[in-house]
């Protein structure tokens, strides 16, 4: 038999919900359905919030929202509308700041009801995350908001090391005596020492084999772009970019330092 008191006693509003759906069988039904579509939600949720589509992410937050609201979940249903609002007004840096959040309260949420509905079908919605300190990402950027981008996406698997010009990367590359940059996001156009000196120095010390370096342009001219491509770079990423477009090349600099 199905103890209610377990909802209650993890703050589920269970008498409020029954206002909507009327009885617990009807309760019980529809907890059912929330546990068969909740990961294709969230699934869903990660897959627009990579790719910058807060449209898209909007409207499944909203149904997790409803969803949330109709059984009771009265935290996970707070902080969706949260969402819904902050993805509404395109506030990307508030998703990504806490999607965790979100995903580790539906998960807390998806335990709970399989617990009392005991089921054990359903899996964990919150994402593994593999953290690998012992490697490091070298963004190298004058623009603070292009490195703490960056770094919002990579901060919980990987070291971002930031530069903000020229000299500040090849200090970062002399003083990496364990070997632990795997991949060097260098930006062009930069004050005092722009990317094209540390390219000269990545070419003369022979760093291109060790260290794979991505290049970061803002629609720089032709010319300067197939200058770029004279050097053994691994690929560039261009401005305005979405996360989707930093982790492609960040892994695809990753395969090719393991190589």
């Amino acid at each position: 038999m199905k103890d209610v008191n377990l909802l209650q006693a993890n703050g589920v509003d269970v008498a409020k919900s029954l206002e909507l759906l009327g009885d617990m069988t009807m309760y019980d039904e529809t907890m059912n359905d929330f546990l068969d579509g909740v990961n294709g939600k969230v699934q869903s949720l990660i897959k627009y919030k990579e790719a910058n589509d807060m449209e898209n992410y909007a409207i499944m937050v909203h149904s997790l929202k409803s969803d949330a609201r109709y059984l009771g979940f009265t935290k996970l249903a707070d902080m969706a509308y949260e969402h819904e609002m902050k993805s509404k007004a395109s506030d990307i840096n508030y998703v990504m700041d806490n999607l965790d959040a979100l995903l580790a309260e539906a998960d807390r949420i998806i335990i709970l009801c399989k617990k009392y509905m005991n089921r054990s079908d359903v899996e964990s919605v919150k994402p593994e995350v593999k953290v690998n300190k012992d490697k490091a990402i070298l963004v190298v950027d004058d623009s603070n908001l292009v490195v703490n981008f960056i770094t919002k996406i990579f901060d919980d698997t990987f070291e971002v090391m930031k530069a903000s010009d020229g000299a500040q990367a090849i200090s970062a590359i002399e003083n990496d005596t364990h070997n632990r940059i795997a991949g060097i996001l260098l930006d062009l156009n930069m004050p005092n020492v722009n990317g094209f000196y540390v390219l000269d120095y990545l070419r003369q010390n022979g760093l291109f084999n060790k260290v794979p370096v991505s290049i970061i342009t803002g629609g720089d001219d032709r010319e300067t772009i197939n200058r770029a491509f004279t050097y053994p770079i691994t690929d560039l990423l261009a401005k305005p970019f979405n996360e989707r477009d930093v982790k492609r090349i960040v892994e695809k600099m990753l395969e090719l330092k393991e190589m």
